[in-house]
């Protein structure tokens, strides 16, 4: 299971703003490249987005069904992108002091993706998701009324290999935190759990 971890500038509610407004998914989950339609009740429990993956005119339509929602600590989905296959994405959020917390774990659950090794799958999963939560923070601290110091801020003054830094962290961080070393890590709940 891959497993990414960042912490944002914004609260929890921030966070839960932009995953609540489904129109926005292809511009923070990277391989969605188009939103088709959002379920009315989105992100209520069994309701879809029906998005499409891929670059046209080699286009994939498909669709994300939420399995649990529950704001603002935890939401819950399974992504469908056929001919892949369908994984489980659990994004958990939890503050921390004026900061935010996000994990995202994902872990294909169908199809051809699972045949992938899984030391490879989880090393693909983590590049990519490292780049979802760079777009999430992006959306998530743009959109905070008490906004600190944001990502697009560290890296207008840092400069662009800011991000690569941080996204070299991320990995790392999460190692410690998968060995019980990390307190942000622990702070969040199993995705298992349930409370």
């Amino acid at each position: 299971m891959s497993r990414n971890v960042r912490v944002l500038n914004c609260t929890p509610e921030d966070v839960f703003d932009v995953l609540a407004d489904g129109w926005v998914y292809p511009s923070w989950v990277v391989g969605a490249t188009r939103m088709r339609e959002v379920d009315e009740h989105w992100p209520q429990r069994g309701s879809r987005l029906h998005h499409s993956v891929g670059v046209w005119p080699l286009l994939i339509n498909d669709s994300t069904v939420v399995e649990r929602f529950d704001p603002p600590r935890t939401l819950v989905m399974t992504a469908r992108g056929w001919p892949i296959g369908e994984a489980r994405v659990t994004i958990d959020v939890k503050p921390r002091g004026q900061q935010t917390v996000v994990r995202i774990q994902e872990e294909s659950t169908t199809g051809p993706g699972r045949l992938m090794p899984r030391a490879l799958m989880d090393a693909l999963l983590r590049w990519r998701n490292t780049e979802t939560l760079h777009r999430l923070a992006y959306l998530a601290e743009g959109r905070s009324a008490a906004r600190g110091s944001s990502t697009a801020d560290r890296e207008r003054a840092e400069g662009p290999e800011a991000a690569g830094r941080e996204a070299a962290e991320v990995p790392e961080a999460a190692g410690r935190a998968a060995a019980g070393a990390n307190d942000t890590e622990e702070a969040l709940p199993d995705p298992g759990e349930t409370s």
